[in-house]
């Protein structure tokens, strides 16, 4: 009888970590989705002209 309880505790706790692990797996991606979001919109920032901006005027090779 105790053996049967045993295989449930068991069954149970191993639904619960594949349960823990989807949801770690599902916010790992959303987390991905979020940085490629983020660093596409800083490059976009960085490559629009910004008004009044200096010129840049570094020498290059000098």
């Amino acid at each position: 009888m105790n053996v049967d309880i045993v295989a449930e505790k068991i069954a149970a706790a191993r639904a619960r970590a594949e349960a823990a692990k989807r949801r770690r797996a599902a916010l790992a991606a959303a987390r991905q989705r979020g940085l490629a979001h983020r660093h596409a919109a800083k490059l976009r920032n960085l490559a629009a002209p910004r008004d009044g901006a200096a010129p840049n005027t570094t020498k290059e090779n000098s």
